[in-house]
C-alpha cells in the first residue's frame, strides 16, 4: 500500500543555515508551523494545502531569515525568494500562497 498522498497547493522552504539560525530562523520555523496548525493551513489538516520545510542554505546569509516559496500557477512554475523575514511576513505570505493570491512584494529578491 503506497503512503497516502496530500494535495498541496504550495511549499514554504526556511532557511536553517548557521547565519539564518543566528538570526532567528528556527523560531520563525517553529512560529510558522504552528500557526498553519491553528489555520488548518498545512497539507495533512482538512482543507489545508501548504507543506513547509527546513531548508539547508538559501544563499542570502546576510539577510535572514531566508524564505522560498515555490508553487503551481495557471503560467506555470512560480518561485518567490524572500530575505529578512518576520513571523507576521510570514504568515502572509504563507496565506497568500494557500488562497493563491499575489504574493507579497516585502523584502522579495531575486526573479520576479
Amino acid at each position: 500500500m503506497p503512503p497516502q498522498y496530500f494535495k498541496t497547493s504550495g511549499h514554504l522552504l526556511v532557511c536553517q543555515g548557521p547565519n539564518c539560525q543566528a538570526r532567528g530562523s528556527a523560531l520563525l520555523h517553529k512560529a510558522l508551523w504552528n500557526h498553519l496548525e491553528r489555520q488548518s493551513l498545512a497539507y495533512y489538516k482538512r482543507g489545508g494545502s501548504l507543506r513547509l520545510t527546513e531548508s539547508g542554505c538559501l544563499g542570502s546569509c546576510s539577510f535572514g531569515p531566508s524564505l522560498c516559496v515555490y508553487r503551481h500557477t495557471a503560467s506555470g512554475l512560480e518561485e518567490a525568494w524572500y530575505a529578512t523575514v518576520d513571523f507576521p511576513l510570514a504568515a502572509r505570505i504563507a496565506q497568500a500562497v494557500h488562497e493563491g493570491q499575489e504574493l507579497p512584494a516585502e523584502h522579495q529578491y531575486g526573479p520576479t
